[in-house]
């Protein structure tokens, strides 16, 4: 570990403890060297993760963070999170002036039972704080009860499945929000570019959002192009960059 710096971040980062919840279990651990989604590899200290039945589901590594960023960063108004999970992107949203309300819509009870008990939303300002509201339901039935600007659906365990997109076009279909920010976007528009047999530039990711039939926003978002095709060379490792 030595030489290598401390990971950090400008979105704000709540504090965990240890606590558990039906099949879900919260976990603080030490020091963790890892690989950001897009930077070189960190050290996280006091990492926190959420696992079900032992099998980790999320936790705090620059990956998680990184991968996250762009939405976040780019998002205002209304903004609808698909998926609870560890309540930070929720509370990091939240944390942003241009944002003034953010449903997350969570399926599990335990989920929403660990997070009353953990009371995570406490930590953020006033302000930001009450602009958070939990709800339990189904992500790809739910309809909001007020215009959405942001639809960010954050509900898969693996970074990249073969429904992604279709599973996105399922909840946007009920929720009709003005854009969308889905978990893993950009690997999704490096392997549907190359399948395509287009560049990971600014134009082939431009025809390849147009294909997608989906609001998407981070094209915008400076060296967005490298970032995708930094993403991609790190996370599929050619897997899922062939024809």
């Amino acid at each position: 570990m030595t030489g290598l710096q401390t990971f950090s971040t400008d979105l704000f980062i709540p504090e965990y403890r240890p606590l558990a919840s039906g099949e879900w279990e919260l976990r603080v651990s030490g020091p963790v060297v890892s690989q950001g989604y897009w930077s070189p590899a960190t050290l996280s200290v006091g990492l926190p993760s959420l696992a079900r039945r032992g099998e980790v589901w999320m936790s705090l590594t620059p990956m998680e963070i990184e991968s996250a960023q762009i939405g976040i960063g780019l998002s205002k108004g209304h903004v609808l999170i698909m998926g609870l999970g560890m309540g930070w992107a929720a509370a990091a949203t939240a944390m942003r002036e241009e944002v003034s309300t953010v449903t997350v819509v969570e399926h599990d009870p335990d989920v929403l039972a660990l997070h009353r008990e953990l009371d995570l939303f406490s930590q953020l300002p006033e302000a930001a704080r009450t602009k958070i509201r939990p709800i339990e339901g189904d992500a790809f039935t739910y309809a909001p009860d007020a215009p959405v600007d942001l639809l960010m659906p954050d509900i898969w365990l693996p970074l990249i499945n073969d429904r992604r997109i279709d599973e996105v076009r399922e909840m946007q279909v009920n929720v009709g929000a003005a854009s969308v920010y889905f978990w893993g976007q950009e690997l999704e528009i490096a392997r549907r570019a190359r399948a395509a047999g287009r560049a990971i530039d600014a134009e082939g990711i431009a025809a390849t959002i147009t294909g997608f039939g989906l609001p998407l926003i981070g094209p915008e978002w400076p060296d967005y192009p490298a970032l995708v095709e930094a993403a991609a060379a790190r996370w599929m490792r050619g897997k899922w960059l062939g024809p």
